[in-house]
This record gives C-alpha cells, sequence and structure tokens, in this order.
C-alpha cells in the first residue's frame, strides 16, 4: 500500500490494528509516524491513548502491555515504536501480532530491511499492514522537488530545482526542510527561482557545482578557476568530496552516450532526467571535447578522487587539485 493510500483510509478513519513501516528511504516512513502522532487522535484523546517507544530503549514487555490497554474516553488508542530495529528484542513482539486488539493502532517504523525469515516478519504478513519505503531514484529527485513546491503552492523554476538537487542530493527530509524554510520567507511570491536559493538555503547562484560542471563543459577554464576560488575561501561551499562524485556522475552518463550509437536529443533526455539544462551541458561536453576528451575527464576524476583521500598525494589541499585537474581536462 503506498503512502498516499494509507494516508488517505487514516483521513477516513479506516485502520489496521498493525502498520508496519519499514525501507531505506526514512522521510515516508517519518511522514507517516508524524501523521500518526498528531493527527489520528484529537489533543485531548492522546493525553490518555497515545503511547510512544523508541527502539533503544525500549522493552518488549512494555509495549506489549501498552498495546493490550483498552482506550480511555476514545474509541480508540495508538501505540507508536519508532527506530524499532535499534530494539534488540523485536522479535518477542510476536505473541501481540499473532492476535492484536482491534482497538488498538500499533505502528512500527523499522528503518531498513525487516528479516523476512523471522516468525514475526510471517505474522506480520497476516495480521499486518506493511508497507515498503524504498530510497528515492536518481532520476527521480528533480521531478519529487518540482512535486514538492507545487504541493505546497508555489512553482520553481528549472535552475532552481538543480541547485537544490546538486547541492543536497536525494535527502528528501532535508529538500522538504529548505523548501518550507523558503516558502515562509517569500511574502506573497508564487514562484521560487535561484535567487531564492541563494538568499533563504545560502547556496550560490554563480558559485557551485552546477556552475563548475558548465564551466568544464564549456571548456571554461577562467570560470571554473574562479569557481574552486570561491570553495577555497568558502570551504563549508563544496568540499572537494563532494564536488568530484557530482561530476562523476554528471560526466559518466556522457561517457555512456557513445556507447548508445545515437546521440539525439530524444536519447539523451532521459540520461539527463529531462533536465533540459543538464541536457544542454551534455551537448557542450560532447561537441567541445569529442569521444577520447570526456575519457580523459573521467581518468582524471579517478586520479583526483584518489588524491583527495591522500593516496599518492602528501597533503595537497583541496581546492589545489581541483585547480589542477581542471587545467588538464580543458587545456
Amino acid at each position: 500500500m503506498s503512502v498516499e493510500k494509507i494516508l488517505n483510509a487514516w483521513k477516513k478513519k479506516d485502520f489496521k490494528p498493525i502498520y508496519w513501516l519499514e525501507g531505506e528511504e526514512d522521510y515516508y516512513i517519518d511522514l507517516l509516524i508524524k501523521y500518526a502522532e498528531h493527527q489520528i487522535l484529537s489533543e485531548s484523546e492522546a493525553s490518555f491513548n497515545l503511547s510512544i517507544f523508541y527502539g533503544k530503549d525500549a522493552d518488549w514487555t512494555e509495549v506489549i502491555n501498552a498495546c493490550k490497554r483498552y482506550p480511555m474516553f476514545a474509541e480508540r488508542q495508538v501505540v507508536l515504536l519508532k527506530e524499532a530495529q535499534q530494539m534488540t528484542s523485536l522479535e518477542k513482539l510476536d505473541s501481540y501480532v499473532e492476535s492484536p486488539l482491534s482497538s488498538t493502532i500499533f505502528i512500527v517504523g523499522y528503518k531498513g530491511k525487516g528479516d523476512k525469515r523471522t516468525k514475526l516478519y510471517k505474522l506480520l504478513g497476516k495480521n499486518a499492514e506493511i508497507f515498503n519505503s524504498p530510497k528515492i531514484r536518481e532520476d527521480k529527485v528533480h521531478e519529487w522537488i518540482a512535486n514538492l513546491v507545487h504541493s505546497k503552492g508555489f512553482t520553481i523554476d528549472t535552475k532552481a530545482v538543480s541547485l537544490i538537487e546538486e547541492h543536497i542530493g536525494n535527502d528528501l527530509s532535508r529538500i522538504e526542510n529548505e523548501i518550507e524554510k523558503i516558502s515562509v520567507n517569500l511574502k506573497g511570491k508564487k514562484v521560487i527561482d535561484e535567487n531564492d536559493i541563494e538568499k533563504f538555503i545560502g547556496i550560490s547562484k554563480e558559485y557551485n557545482i552546477f556552475e563548475l560542471q558548465a564551466a568544464i563543459a564549456k571548456k571554461d577554464l577562467a570560470k571554473a578557476v574562479k569557481i574552486i576560488t570561491y570553495f577555497e575561501s568558502n570551504p563549508k561551499a563544496v568540499p572537494i568530496q563532494l564536488a568530484l562524485p557530482a561530476l562523476y556522475s554528471f560526466f559518466s552518463k556522457v561517457y555512456a552516450v557513445y556507447g548508445l550509437g545515437n546521440a539525439s536529443e530524444s536519447t539523451l533526455r532521459p540520461l539527463f532526467y529531462n533536465n533540459p539544462i543538464s541536457l544542454k551541458q551534455a551537448q557542450e561536453t560532447m561537441k567541445n571535447y569529442g569521444y577520447s576528451g570526456v575519457e580523459k575527464i573521467i581518468l582524471l576524476l579517478n586520479h583526483y578522487n584518489l588524491k583527495g583521500i591522500g593516496v599518492g598525494d602528501s597533503g595537497t589541499s583541496g581546492a589545489s587539485l581541483m585547480k589542477e585537474m581542471a587545467v588538464k581536462m580543458i587545456l
């Protein structure tokens, strides 16, 4: 069952006795737990009928006893077990899972994958609603950001989405926090642009990994060095440990194009997640470097990634390594 279906059922007061929320994408597990904690019961009902446990500190007998209690002055009670993956005696909950109370809504947040071989998991398959939250695919992050902004009543331009994606990656919770920070500061404005990203998140619209990528694609050494110098003056902006993997992700996709035998726009577009800016940069890279030049970029990225972690280098700064790398790529 999807997040939307679970939330829609809860809003209609349609509940199962047990919900097992697992997976590698924490965002959706936290979203459901947060809703259950604050929305299923009214404030007056929650004071008597909401029990919250944390896996690291929870005692299995206390959790079961809470689940077996009957609600007070309400139709149902809610028992939440957060961070269940940290609970050492989790399997001992099987006796309750085998015979749950209909008046209790027991919700377990398990960040990771449960062991399907255990008795507990087999009982969950019979008596619980199991929700799996897989890590969001890299090619879906751009669309996810745009949809999130739209759900809050705003729109966002492509460049702004790209800045957030390049800077934050696929940390959905952090992305939502940053979007929330922007939205409360827009003061009537309805379109989020790169100026808002710079002002409210602190990502420079001119000096960021996306612009460095563009400078390399265009063979603009002066701009590339200028951006790296900014990184050097602002160490928290984009350290080499973040810059090189981001560059590798982009240029390795460009390199892969040569293996497709077709460099048409329709072929390239899915590779670059239908992002017109990334697509344009890819086309510029292919035009300016050709196959051998792109291959050289990939080799240099691997070489300087090793240097960046101290392999074959005696302590050169990250910025100096990146400048040296840019010169060898572009000239």
